[in-house]
């Protein structure tokens, strides 16, 4: 598993992937990836995950962006010094392709603010020659 990650002053969010050959068919072109987000506090104030916006890109060139509340249907408040981590997938119909985007949080004060999801990468093995 290959592990990208991006830190802000207040936030250090790191990815984690791995490629699922039992749900995967690349005959048929369909190719399942499960990831593992960790979200750290290194701020000195609790923040809620309010929101997330995720661009998923495939190697033939689809782009498809989510949006919605919270992750995995919860909206975490983070405090200083602790990691939020879950667990989610991603399908693909290509072999290769990646995942970016940004988290919406609210500081404790009220005060909106996003962090930059880190972009990683999903590969399948046989993608690799």
């Amino acid at each position: 598993m290959a592990m990208q990650k991006t830190t802000t002053p207040d936030f250090q969010i790191s990815a984690k992937v791995v490629y699922v050959p039992s749900e995967s068919r690349p005959e048929q072109g369909y190719h399942f990836f499960a990831y593992k987000i960790a979200i750290t506090n290194k701020g000195s104030m609790p923040a809620q995950l309010m929101s997330r916006h995720w661009i998923i890109m495939d190697s033939s060139g689809k782009k498809e962006e989510v949006r919605g509340p919270g992750v995995v249907g919860i909206q975490p408040k983070i405090q200083p010094g602790q990691t939020f981590e879950y667990d989610s997938a991603c399908p693909l119909n290509a072999s290769t392709g990646s995942m970016q985007g940004k988290y919406y949080f609210v500081s404790e004060s009220g005060e909106s603010f996003s962090v930059e999801i880190p972009e990683f990468f999903l590969i399948a093995p046989h993608a690799l020659h």
